[in-house]
């Protein structure tokens, strides 16, 4: 996603399974590669990992 990837839009590299299709590739954007989850972010369960998402995105939105 050249321009970036809009709030509550999947990244185009996700795959099925919901795993990432260029995880490990040399083509792996910069961000994805530097970033680091923690337990904080990933939270108990999937459910609470995508409401922090959720709020991440909206928090760093341009303009928001």
């Amino acid at each position: 996603m050249p321009w970036g990837k809009p709030a509550g839009v999947p990244c185009v590299q996700l795959l099925p399974d919901l795993r990432c299709a260029l995880f490990g590739k040399p083509e792996r954007p910069a961000f994805c590669a530097s970033l680091r989850p923690t337990a904080e972010m990933c939270g108990r369960d999937r459910e609470e990992a995508l409401a922090g998402l959720g709020a991440l995105e909206r928090a760093t939105r341009p303009g928001g």
